[in-house]
C-alpha cells in the first residue's frame, strides 16, 4: 500500500514534468475551414454537474450531434456505474503524462475547430487534457493559467447560461459563427 502512495507521486510529479516541457513548445496549427464546425469539450463534473446543458451548445452553434465530443473529470468513479458523459479520473495518470482511459484516448485521437475548457480549478489531469487535444480554438475560465486558453470568460462556472450568451457572442465577434 506504501508503495502505491509512492508510485503515484512519482506518476503525478513526471505529468507536472511532461506538461511543463509542453508548454514550452509552439502549439501545432490545424488546417481548417472558418466556422466551428466540431467541438470538444473537457468538464470537471466535481464542479459543475449538469453535463447535460452541453447539448444546448449544439443548438446555438448549429452543430450537428455527432462533431460534438464531451468527456467528464471526476477525482474518483466506479467503472461499474453507467455516467450519461464518458469520464476520467486521478487514477487514469500513467508515466509522463500519459492518460490511460479509453475514452480520453478516443476523445484525444479527433481534432477540434473549439475546445471548451469548463473548469475553473488547476487539476493536473484537465491540464493534461487540455494541452495534448489538437484543438485551433480554446476557450475557458478565469481561475485557471491562461496559457491553456485563448480565451478567458469571467463568468462563474455554474452560470451556464450567461456562458452560453457570451461564448455565442465572442465567436460572433471571431467570425466563427457559419
Amino acid at each position: 500500500m506504501v508503495f502505491k502512495g509512492i508510485k503515484d507521486k512519482f506518476k503525478h510529479k513526471s505529468g507536472i514534468k511532461f506538461l511543463e516541457q509542453e508548454l514550452k513548445r509552439a502549439p501545432v496549427s490545424l488546417n481548417r475551414k472558418p466556422g466551428i464546425n466540431s467541438l470538444g469539450i473537457i468538464a470537471d463534473l466535481e464542479s459543475f454537474k449538469e453535463d447535460d446543458r452541453f447539448f444546448e451548445l449544439v443548438e446555438d452553434l448549429g452543430l450537428k450531434s455527432n462533431t460534438v465530443k464531451i468527456i467528464g473529470y471526476r477525482e474518483y468513479y466506479d467503472k461499474n456505474s453507467p455516467y450519461a458523459t464518458p469520464v476520467f479520473s486521478d487514477k487514469d495518470l500513467g508515466w509522463k503524462g500519459v492518460i490511460e482511459n479509453s475514452y480520453a484516448l478516443e476523445f484525444l485521437s479527433r481534432d477540434y475547430d473549439l475546445l471548451i475548457n469548463y473548469f475553473d480549478q488547476p487539476r493536473l489531469l484537465l491540464h493534461l487534457m487540455s494541452i495534448r487535444t489538437r484543438a485551433e480554438m480554446r476557450i475557458g475560465f478565469s481561475g485557471v493559467d491562461p496559457v491553456y486558453n485563448d480565451l478567458i470568460l469571467q463568468s462563474p462556472l455554474s452560470d451556464f447560461d450567461t456562458f452560453r450568451v457570451e461564448l455565442k457572442k465572442y465567436l460572433g465577434l471571431f467570425n466563427q459563427l457559419v
